[in-house]
């Protein structure tokens, strides 16, 4: 547990039902699955009082999501890549030294890492479509 604070910045939980979420750390995804499990608790004990209610109809996956659907495993690997090589440029003592492009770099890193939020949680949304 402790060991994953050290080697991340980011956790990124799944509950297993197409929901994400991002975390600081290990402890916060924990108290997030607790958190999961209430609500689960409370929506079972609300759902067994309804007697007359009906499951939500399957939707069928449009032709552009099928295609985004087919490609966002390669897309998620490529952003991550990209994330990961400017990440690396960081320890480059030409970028360390130069503020105005540690600056830049820093602006590059947070938009990917916007962008990979992003496809994942689109991800997470076709994953829900599709089931």
């Amino acid at each position: 547990r402790y060991m994953l604070d050290r080697v991340s910045n980011v956790v990124w939980g799944l509950d297993g039902q197409g929901g994400t979420g991002s975390f600081a750390d290990y402890a916060q995804w924990e108290a997030w699955q607790v958190e999961q499990g209430r609500n689960k608790a409370k929506s079972r004990t609300g759902a067994s009082n309804t007697k007359t209610s009906k499951a939500a109809p399957k939707k069928k996956l449009s032709y552009k999501d099928s295609r985004d659907y087919e490609t966002i495993e390669q897309r998620i690997e490529e952003a991550d890549a990209a994330l990961l090589a400017k990440r690396e440029l960081l320890n480059d003592d030409a970028v360390a030294t130069n503020p105005k492009r540690l600056a830049e770099l820093y602006a590059e890193i947070e938009a990917d890492q916007s962008r990979l939020d992003d496809l994942y949680a689109r991800w997470g949304e076709l994953e829900a479509l599709a089931q």
